[in-house]
C-alpha cells in the first residue's frame, strides 16, 4: 500500500527524515516510535504531501506522489488536537469531506450514521463537539478521517491529549476497529505503550533515521541498541567483555543465554531479570548491626552488604505501578539498578538485599561508548 524509498526531507539544509525505506503492507498498522525531534512527524507529513520530499520517492499503491496535492492523494490525516469545526456540530464535521467530493445529502447521512456507531457515538449526529468530552472528540475526528474510505489513514500522535486511563481503552477499541474495517494505518507517536498495543509492526526512529522496525514482541524483547534499550524505559545498561557465556561487567559476571563472540559488547539486564535473593526479598530493614553511623547521621549498609551472597544493594527508593514495584537499588559495586517484584515481596527504603541476575533476561547489543 506505502513504500517509501529513501526518502529524504531536509530543513535549513539538515536532514530531518535521512533516506529512510519503509514498506507498510494493505490492511497492516504501523507505527513509527522516537523522541521529540526524531523526524517521525515530519515523515507523515511528507507521505500527506504536506512536506515536499527533498530526495527519494512515495509511492501509494505503487505510483509514485510526486506532484499529487494532499487531497488527490486518498489519504486520511487525524491529527493530535483533533483540529474540529467548532462552529459545526458533530454529523457537519463527520460529512465534511464527503461533502467536499460532492457525496449527496441522504448517502452522507446515512454514512455518517455508520461510522458514528462504528466509534461508538449513536445518535450524536446533532450534538455540538465542543460539547463534547476529550475522547469522544477523538471518535469524530476519527470518524471525519475515516469517511472519505481513506486507502492509507495516517495518524499523528493521535491520543496524546487523552489521560492514561482513557488512553488505553482507546487504543484497544482503535486496534479492533481497524481489523474490521481492513484499514491500512501508519501512525507516528512518542508513547511506547500507545504504539506497542496498536500496532502490528513499529518502527523506532532517531535523527531522521530508523534505528529498529519489528514485531512489538520482537522490538521489546530484542532491542538492538543502546538508544532503542533506554528509549524503551530500559536503565540496565552497562559495557562488557564477553567471553563464552559469561559478561564481566561493573557489577561483575553475568552469565547470558545468548551465543556471541568474545569480545566487547553491550550488556541490558531487564528489570524483571534482576531477582532478589528469597531469604531477603521480604525484608522491610537490614538485620541487626548490619548497619554502623556514620557522620552526620548516615548508615553505613557496607558490612550487611557484604556478609550477604550475591551482589549487594540497597533499596535507594521504590516506585509502585499498580500490580507491581520497581526498586531503586544502589549496588556495592557498578551504576544504579532497577528490578521488579510484587507488592507482597518488596523491601522497603533503606533495606540490604542481594540480587543475581536471570541469564533469559539479558540482552546483548553493540558496544556501548
Amino acid at each position: 500500500m506505502l513504500r517509501l524509498e529513501a526518502l529524504t526531507v531536509r530543513y535549513g539544509g539538515r536532514p530531518v527524515v535521512d533516506a529512510v525505506d519503509l514498506a507498510v503492507d494493505a490492511g497492516e498498522t504501523v507505527c513509527v516510535l522516537g523522541p521529540s525531534g526524531s523526524g517521525k512527524s515530519t515523515l507523515l507529513r511528507a507521505v500527506a504531501g504536506l512536506a515536499a520530499p527533498d530526495g527519494g520517492r512515495v509511492l501509494l499503491g505503487g505510483r509514485d506522489q510526486e506532484g499529487i496535492p494532499p487531497h488527490r492523494r486518498g489519504v486520511g490525516l487525524m491529527f493530535q488536537d483533533h483540529q474540529l469545526f467548532p462552529q459545526h456540530d458533530v454529523a457537519a464535521n463527520v460529512g465534511f469531506g464527503l461533502r467536499v467530493r460532492g457525496t449527496g445529502r441522504e448517502e452522507r447521512g446515512e454514512r455518517v450514521a455508520r461510522l458514528l456507531d462504528m466509534v461508538g457515538l449513536v445518535g450524536a449526529e446533532r450534538r455540538a463537539v465542543t460539547a463534547l468530552s476529550g475522547g469522544e472528540q477523538q471518535r469524530v475526528a476519527l470518524a471525519r478521517a475515516l469517511a472519505p474510505g481513506p486507502r492509507l489513514l495516517m495518524l499523528d500522535e493521535p491520543l496524546g491529549q487523552l489521560d492514561r486511563g482513557l488512553r488505553e481503552r482507546l487504543v484497544v477499541e482503535l486496534r479492533s476497529l481497524f481489523r474490521r474495517l481492513g484499514t491500512t494505518v501508519l501512525a507516528v507517536t512518542h508513547d511506547q505503550g500507545e504504539a506497542f498495543a496498536l500496532a502490528d509492526r513499529v518502527v523506532v526512529m532517531r535523527d531522521g533515521r530508523v534505528e529498529q522496525t519489528g514485531s512489538p514482541v520482537d522490538v521489546w524483547s530484542r532491542p538492538v541498541s543502546e538508544f532503542v534499550a533506554r528509549f524503551l524505559g530500559f536503565s540496565n545498561v552497562v559495557p562488557a567483555t564477553l567471553t563464552g557465556t559469561t559478561a564481566q561487567c561493573a557489577w561483575g559476571a553475568v552469565e547470558v543465554a545468548e551465543d556471541a563472540p568474545d569480545g566487547p559488547v553491550g550488556l541490558l539486564v531487564r528489570p524483571g531479570g534482576v531477582r532478589l535473593s528469597e531469604p531477603l526479598a521480604g525484608h522491610d530493614a537490614p538485620a541487626s548491626g548490619e548497619h554502623t553511623a556514620q557522620p552526620g547521621g548516615a548508615a553505613d549498609t557496607t558490612a550487611g552488604r557484604d556478609a550477604l551472597p550475591g551482589l549487594g544493594c540497597v533499596v535507594k527508593g521504590r516506585t509502585f505501578r499498580g500490580d507491581h514495584v520497581v526498586l531503586h537499588l544502589d549496588p556495592e559495586r557498578g551504576p544504579d539498578l532497577e528490578a521488579t517484584c510484587s507488592l507482597r515481596a518488596a523491601p522497603a527504603e533503606g533495606a540490604v538485599v542481594r540480587v543475581r541476575f536471570d541469564p533469559e533476561e539479558t540482552v546483548l547489543l553493540p558496544p556501548t561508548g
